[in-house]
């Protein structure tokens, strides 16, 4: 009786003794594996994957952070701009104002105040200064210094604060000079004179960064000196239309790493602390840590021009549109390859060499154009005067054309892309009610007296045509090819065609409504 019992008494000492060993190797005695967070490979359905270890940023902020300035502006208005101006200004609101901000609304309470903000001026005063400001990042111990143009833009005295310590005490400000500006890329160059080397950050290259990698902020969001902020590499290439002067160039980095009123100008770095961007804008409104950088590579290639005084483009002369589905099926383009030209300007290049709107350009020289980036990026770093050979598509057939390059106007981007636009229904087939050109309609509308066409009274507000940009005020000169000189020659063309076709428009838009008047094609499908 007393063995069954024995057995017993055993096994509850062995199952006692384990679990008493369990609790001692799960110690940190150095037997069990990191976790994948730490260490070792992690397995995936790609196979294998070597972790990386989480870093410290802190090094990176010790390295970098020393080269970091402060960059306050002054401006000069007169009192009634200022006051139709508001009494903030912020680098950032010349591309996306705060709708929480608006002029001569203060801030709420115990809110930090925005980098720039100022007391209202007199009404009896002739002339004010507007403090804004922003940040930037020193490049060479000779004390260059590159910033965004819209810090500096109209700026009468530009200081540079430099030095402070982690606390943002300390440090010193001295006067610096504005050397070369590039308002199509938003950057600018400085230079503070002073007898030390100074501290510089390395410049990486941003081509060579990936969706996902780490992204470092560092500048001086709401006067808070030295402030640093970690994410990722959201996206590239993202294009917003900004403004005319930059929405050909555009091509920002897309990052969460938190930025804010102040950080324009200031360096987006990688891991290694390397500058990968200039924080340049942030999205308005509801969205959060959605913000843009120019690419350094940017900024490297046009070095040397802005020490020099002065960027240089050579341009042809000529809109261009990306080849979105319906451009390709609008035109019967075997893919959507290449760049459509939307117009192009009498008596420039692209005219001389014979280039056509609706012309699709796939390759220049030696250089395959797939996109629009392409061309743009090739064309304006020729030296200016350079002979090209321009490969269109035409009509399904390949043409060669030769043209020589002239130097872009620095107050036009009539050579990069417009925005590609598009038509939309009129109210019989396309949701439109067209107009003929009145003497009237031309003052009201503000259209030249060149334009010939019909003028778009009206837009269905759900439509096609809404949705894809054509707006009271435009005027539709060709369908399909075919000009149009009257309402009987529109309809004809709208009603010859059918259910699900796309039908290609030719749209001008007047100067008074956008500054100066521009044309493309807009390609919309009958409902």
């Amino acid at each position: 009786m007393t063995y069954p019992g024995r057995r017993i008494f055993s096994t509850i000492a062995i199952i006692i003794a384990s679990v008493a060993f369990g609790i001692l190797i799960t110690a940190d005695l150095g037997f069990i594996r990191k976790s994948n967070a730490q260490s070792g490979p992690i397995q995936t359905t790609q196979g294998t994957v070597t972790s990386v270890a989480i870093p410290s940023f802190a090094d990176v902020a010790a390295r970098v952070a020393p080269a970091v300035v402060s960059i306050t502006t002054t401006e000069i208005i007169k009192s009634a701009d200022s006051r139709r101006r508001g009494a903030t200004i912020d680098p950032f609101e010349f591309f996306f104002p705060d709708p929480h901000n608006q002029p001569n609304q203060p801030n709420q309470p115990n809110q930090p105040r925005r980098h720039g903000q100022v007391q209202p001026p007199s009404p009896d005063d002739e002339d004010q200064p507007q403090r804004s400001g922003g940040s930037g990042f020193i490049i060479s111990p000779d004390g260059y210094i590159l910033t965004n143009n819209h810090v500096v833009d109209n700026a009468t005295k530009v200081e540079v604060h430099f030095g402070a310590d982690d606390n943002g005490e300390g440090g010193r400000s001295v006067t610096a000079k504005i050397i070369g500006r590039d308002p199509a890329t938003d950057l600018a160059l400085l230079k503070i004179d002073v007898p030390q080397p100074l501290p510089t950050v390395p410049l990486g290259d941003s081509d060579r960064i990936r969706k996902g990698d780490w992204a470092i902020a560092i500048g001086n969001p709401f006067q808070f000196e030295n402030t640093l902020t970690v994410g990722v590499i959201s996206a590239k290439g993202r294009a917003l239309g900004l403004s005319l002067e930059t929405r050909s160039f555009e091509n920002f980095i897309q990052t969460d790493a938190a930025i804010n009123f102040g950080n324009s100008g200031g360096p987006l770095l990688n891991i290694n602390g390397e500058v990968v961007g200039i924080n340049t804008a942030i999205r308005g409104g509801g969205a959060q840590n959605l913000g843009f950088a120019t690419p350094i590579n940017t900024a490297k290639n046009l070095l040397n021009q802005l020490k020099n005084g002065k960027v240089v483009r050579s341009y042809l002369g000529m809109s261009i549109a990306e080849i979105s589905d319906d451009i390709q099926k609008g035109f019967n383009l075997p893919n959507n390859r290449g760049a459509l030209v939307q117009s192009v300007e009498v008596g420039k290049p692209a005219d001389r060499a014979g280039i056509q709107k609706g012309d699709v350009i796939v390759q220049v020289n030696d250089h395959e154009v797939r996109h629009n980036r392409d061309l743009i990026d090739y064309i304006s770093a020729q030296p200016v005067g350079s002979s090209l050979n321009i490969v269109v598509l035409r009509d399904g057939q390949r043409k060669t054309l030769s043209a020589k390059t002239a130097e872009r106007p620095l107050d036009s981007e009539r050579e990069k892309e417009t925005p590609e636009a598009a038509a939309g229904p009129s109210r019989n087939k396309l949701g439109l009610i067209p107009q003929e050109l009145t003497p009237n309609l031309r003052q009201m509308y503000g259209i030249d007296d060149s334009v010939r066409g019909v003028v778009i009274i009206n837009v269905k507000a759900v439509s096609d045509a809404a949705e894809k940009g054509i707006a009271e005020g435009d005027v539709i000169t060709e369908v399909n090819g075919q000009k149009i000189a009257t309402v009987e020659d529109f309809r004809a063309a709208i009603d010859r065609s059918h259910s699900g076709q796309y039908i290609r428009l030719y749209v001008t838009t007047p100067g008074g409504r956008t500054g100066r008047p521009f044309s493309r094609f807009a390609i919309v499908q009958v409902p």
